[in-house]
């Protein structure tokens, strides 16, 4: 009797698997990568205002020295990273680390953006 049950259930299981890719399968969504291109201006860099912002923001994570402590070292991030890739770390954060767009402008951003991109 239970032989009879279980064969119902799989038959059942089984028609029910062939409607639903026949007829009933959603399609399948397509994921759109975002691409928000992001262009770092080629701004003179103001080293000092740079180091302020570094030294209050970064410094704790990053060392004194750029060395890295709880974050990577930054001392040759301009050589492992493009202006884009480190310009939208800042902005987002991620991996830990905290984004930074509603804690300094767009001006402040891409200066530093550009500071740490010439380290090479």
């Amino acid at each position: 009797m239970q032989k009879w049950i279980m064969s119902a259930f799989v038959g059942f299981a089984g028609l029910l698997t062939v409607f639903l890719l026949l007829f009933n399968l959603p399609a399948k969504e397509e994921v759109a990568e975002e691409n928000n291109a992001v262009t770092i201006p080629d701004t003179p860099v103001n080293t000092a205002a740079a180091e302020t912002i570094y030294k209050s923001s970064c410094l704790p994570c990053h060392g004194d020295q750029f060395q890295g402590a709880m974050g990577p070292a930054l001392d040759k991030v301009g050589a492992t990273m493009s202006k884009e890739k480190i310009y939208k770390q800042i902005v987002q954060g991620g991996g830990g680390m905290p984004g930074y767009k509603d804690r300094l402008s767009e001006e402040e951003i891409v200066n530093l953006t550009n500071w740490l991109a010439s380290f090479q």
